[in-house]
Order: C-alpha cells, then sequence, then structure tokens
C-alpha cells in the first residue's frame, strides 16, 4: 500500500511511504525535513516490519517539539497498517 502522511509539529511536510500486505517497509521519503537525518531513517527502516520500526520511534522528540521526524513516521505507519487489515477485511467479505 502506498501512502502520504501528512505530518503535524516537524519540519518535514509529509512522508511518501510504501507497506506491503505482510506489513514489511517498502520504501519511505521524507518531504522536507533534515534532509541527511531523512535519508538515514528511510534508508534504515526499509525491510523491516512496520510493527518493530513503531514501537522504536515513537514518542521520539525533536529538541522542545513534542514530536519528530521518526515519530511521525511511526503515526503513519500505525494509519498505514490499520488500513492494510481494513482493506483485508473488506477483501475478504467480496
Amino acid at each position: 500500500m502506498k501512502a502520504i502522511y501528512h505530518t503535524h509539529g516537524t519540519c518535514a511536510q509529509a512522508i511518501e511511504l510504501e507497506v506491503d500486505d505482510q506489513h514489511i517497509i517498502q520504501s519511505v521519503n521524507f518531504v522536507g525535513g533534515c534532509s541527511g537525518n531523512t535519508q538515514g531513517v528511510s534508508l534504515l527502516v526499509r525491510g523491516q516490519k512496520a510493527e518493530d520500526v513503531i514501537s522504536r520511534l515513537q514518542g521520539i522528540r525533536c529538541g522542545m517539539k513534542t514530536t519528530s521526524c521518526p515519530d511521525q513516521l511511526s503515526i503513519a505507519l500505525a494509519e498505514a497498517i490499520r488500513r492494510i487489515e481494513l482493506n483485508k477485511g473488506t477483501n475478504e467479505q467480496n
């Protein structure tokens, strides 16, 4: 599933991501933000289970902000998993 998540409270404006039906992260691209850091995070999470990444990144803060780009990625991944599972349920009913 491909998705675009519009971030809140970070320098990055959005996160483009793709997660497969087994919840494996295929790609992540931050739009905006600190280029080196977001590129590094994107490469490190590729091929990982979304649930594992969520547990590691959830709650990370950036300076005095209540969130961060990694924290926003955890939210985006949780939303992607929710949509994948909803789609599975819809497809099973048809």
